[in-house]
């Protein structure tokens, strides 16, 4: 009878364990000792023992479990059956996980005007509509895990006209899908306006688009445009099509790090004419690969007016381009005019073809033609481009100024150490933290979970992660990341919970540590004022442990320690009135020896690995370790 009251005390105690916060001297309560809240406070007072207040900002996104939810999920995932309650753990341990959308069995034979559409699944829609406009005002705009999946639209229609005026708009994690869109589809119109604008990690696919098609037109007039990282792709694009017109006005331009894949596009389509006007322009660091690009067509017209034109370094790949293609018109009027050259490869250009003719008028450096078809192709107006905006003013020591080095380098996203002076007025970047919100795992549940790459199918059956998906891919990176072998100099180590980070902090620096952030967000994409101006460490050349947010299931940070360096703290003022909106975190960096002669520091400081120091603030969210004064 003893131990089942003290038991019933254990689970439902109301006395209270001080979580003590380093703003203002607030204090964080949790009314049970054995949460992983309590448990990390208390681990906190074991490894740390500088009587310094504890930071909030860091114990905030320990756990939120209850003590008896993280005992029941520990065992699930002993056990390996974690997933049989996912969506409770997700929710419950403040996680990132995908719905689990059913299929939807909606089926629209009228016209329908969907004003606002959240994420659903279309099973069969339009399918064997006869004439009629369908239309998407603002479909999944701004949603945080937007997860849908068209399986048939407009399949076998005739005259039909579908509109997507919004399409995912500001999504992050993006995972959508179309099956198969327009397939057999004779004339009307697919117009989709604004897709997937200003998405992060977007994972957007057309399996098959508008093959077999007959005089169906097809337009995007912004797809993918000012994207962070992610992949599109489209298998099967306008295959056995017959006088198709499709337009891409503007094909993921200003988008940061993004993959793009077209395959089987136009493949023995029959006098079709597709335009892309600005494909791939002011990307940084993009990768397309177009595969099988109008193989076997007939009659076709292809233009690509602004093709990678100011993109910073990448890699571009064009496999079997209008191979046994008859009587074919291609055009490259810009073609990889690169603010930092990349690489550019065609393999298999216009082989077996017939009476072809070939444009390319400015076309960039760094490209190679592999296995061309020498004869029946004509070149009108080629131009090498020999001399790109390149990283050569950069190792010079000349900075590159303009609206090219904007794009790329943010204002205020790198600095001199001289910049750090009071009454100074710079440009601010914008800190705010784009990850979604998730939370730490406890330790007796982390410790259960695989976590390399070589076990990456049990990860994915624990989170019902689809292959391919955003979250495949997510995981995938994050794991090899990683697992990346560190760098000269560098110890580093990725981290799922408070204790793991305060073990790796303390094995590098030693038990009396602190940690430090950006207080907040103010004064973001403005120009700040310093203010007071504080040396850590005396303003000693130190070593830090930085620690930045990864992309996975629960909250991970990579962190590695940054030898060499000096640590600030400054109070940003509002220039005008004086008055503080801010207390920023910055580090800077002595020695850039090992850095890449096109890393965005050089371009927008000018000089070059070695030359200078580099110095850049804490964004919201990351961190730096130091030894406490």
């Amino acid at each position: 009878m003893r131990i089942f009251f003290f038991l019933l005390f254990i689970l439902f105690s109301s006395f209270s364990v001080g979580f003590a916060g380093a703003v203002g001297g607030d204090v964080v309560r949790d009314k049970n000792p054995f949460t992983p809240k309590a448990f990390l406070n208390r681990y906190w007072d074991k490894e740390i023992r500088n009587g310094l207040p504890k930071p909030e900002f860091l114990l905030s996104k320990a756990s939120p479990l209850t003590a008896v939810d993280s005992a029941a999920f520990a065992k699930l995932a002993a056990g390996n059956a974690l997933s049989t309650r996912l969506p409770e753990f997700c929710s419950a341990a403040n996680l990132l996980c995908f719905p689990d959308l059913g299929q939807s069995l909606e089926k629209h034979s009228k016209d329908v005007n969907f004003a606002v559409y959240q994420d659903k699944n279309f099973t069969n829609y339009g399918t064997d509509r006869l004439g009629g406009t369908d239309s998407f005002q603002k479909y999944s705009e701004g949603e945080n895990i937007p997860v849908n999946d068209f399986r048939r639209y407009s399949r076998d229609s005739t005259g039909h006209k579908d509109n997507f005026q919004s399409y995912a708009n500001d999504g992050n994690v993006v995972d959508q899908s179309f099956h198969t869109y327009g397939t057999g589809a004779t004339g009307g119109v697919g117009d989709f306006k604004k897709y997937a604008d200003s998405t992060n990690v977007p994972n957007l696919q057309f399996m098959s688009y508008s093959d077999d098609a007959n005089g169906r037109e097809q337009s995007f007039a912004s797809y993918s445009e000012n994207g962070n990282a992610g992949d599109q792709s489209f298998s099967n694009y306008g295959k056995h099509g017959n006088g198709a017109v499709s337009d891409f006005s503007s094909y993921g331009t200003n988008s940061n790090v993004a993959g793009s894949g077209f395959s089987n596009y136009g493949e023995t389509a029959n006098a079709g004419n597709e335009t892309f006007t600005n494909y791939g322009v002011n990307m940084n660091n993009p990768t397309n690969n177009f595969k099988n690009y109008a193989n076997g067509g007939n009659g076709a017209a292809e233009s690509f007016a602004n093709y990678r034109d100011q993109a910073n370094v990448g890699a571009d790949s064009f496999q079997s381009y209008a191979k046994s293609g008859n009587a074919a018109e291609v055009d490259f009027k810009n073609y990889g005019k690169s603010f930092n050259e990349g690489t550019d490869k065609f393999t298999g250009y216009g082989r077996d073809g017939n009476e072809h003719k070939i444009g390319f008028k400015g076309y960039g450096v760094n490209n190679t033609f592999k296995d061309y078809a020498k004869d029946g192709i004509t070149f009108t107006g080629y131009t090498n481009v020999s001399t790109p905006l390149s990283s050569s003013l950069a190792k010079s020591g000349t900075a590159i100024n303009g609206n090219l080095v904007k794009r790329w380098v943010e204002p205020g996203k790198f600095f001199r150490e001289s910049m750090l002076k009071q009454g100074k007025v710079m440009p601010f970047p914008d800190v705010r933290d784009k990850m979604p919100k998730r939370s730490f795992l406890p330790r007796s549940i982390l410790s259960k979970l695989p976590f390399s790459t070589s076990k990456i199918s049990e990860l994915k059956q624990i989170f019902k992660v689809s292959d391919n998906s955003s979250m495949d891919k997510m995981l995938s990176s994050s794991l090899s990341e990683c697992e990346r072998a560190p760098s000269a100099g560098e110890t580093k180590r990725c981290v799922g919970s408070v204790e793991d980070m305060i073990d790796f902090a303390t094995s590098v620096l030693g038990r009396n540590v602190v940690v430090r952030t950006t207080q907040n967000v103010n004064g973001s994409k403005k120009n700040v004022m310093v203010g007071r101006v504080g040396k850590i460490n005396g303003g000693r050349v130190t070593q830090s442990v930085s620690c930045h947010q990864s992309l996975f299931p629960y909250l991970l940070y990579y962190c590695h320690s940054v030898p060499k360096v000096r640590v600030y703290e400054a109070d940003l003022l509002d220039p005008k009135t004086k008055s503080k909106i801010n207390h920023g975190v910055a580090i800077c960096h002595l020695d850039t020896t090992a850095w890449s002669p096109t890393h965005g520091a050089f371009l927008s400081l000018g000089s070059g690995p070695g030359r200078i120091e580099v110095c850049h603030w804490i964004f919201e969210n990351d961190m730096t370790w130091t030894i406490a004064d």
